[in-house]
């Protein structure tokens, strides 16, 4: 997908997850490469760092790691279900009241790899906000991938805001 096509078009749904009271973020979009290639980008700290931010620890399965993300978000997390190159699986502030899970399917589609990225466990008032976040992680992953500079974030996330709080909330 070009910049210019995605600048314009939300790649992200948001879900309640029923009586808990938390909702789900899920983003879905293709890139134009390989699923080896976005695999490294999404579990190489040296590459995590050029789109997301930060990660320092154990990035085998069931190691402790620590995150610095892009939208200021700190916080430990764990991981859960590594099977490369094809689903990741890890819990962020596993333990706490705020756990949320955040998972990364990936699925080689000709020369392009679609990618579903979900965050469970969110509140869900506000899901727009974290919509507006993920779609600018994502943003920035197809910019490293072309080997681009990713976007200021925060000035990514206040335009995509408006049209996050617009779309509705699928119900469970």
């Amino acid at each position: 997908m070009t910049e210019h096509t995605r600048a314009r078009t939300l790649v992200g749904t948001m879900r309640s997850l029923g009586e808990t009271g938390t909702g789900a973020v899920r983003m879905e979009d293709r890139y134009d490469t390989d699923v080896d290639d976005l695999w490294s980008a999404l579990t190489e700290p040296q590459r995590l760092a050029r789109w997301i931010g930060q990660v320092e620890g154990d990035l085998r399965l069931g190691g402790t790691f620590q995150a610095r993300f892009t939208s200021s978000w700190e916080g430990p997390g764990r991981v859960d279900v590594c099977e490369p190159p094809r689903r990741l699986l890890v819990t962020m502030e596993p333990g706490t009241a705020d756990e949320t899970v955040i998972e990364a399917e990936l699925v080689a589609d000709g020369a392009q790899t679609r990618l579903v990225i979900e965050e469970r466990g969110l509140p869900v008032d506000s899901l727009p906000a974290y919509g507006a976040g993920w779609q600018a992680h994502v943003e920035d992953l197809a910019a490293h991938l072309a080997g681009q500079e990713p976007a200021d974030w925060r000035t990514r996330w206040a335009e995509l805001s408006p049209s996050y709080r617009e779309q509705p909330v699928e119900p469970a």
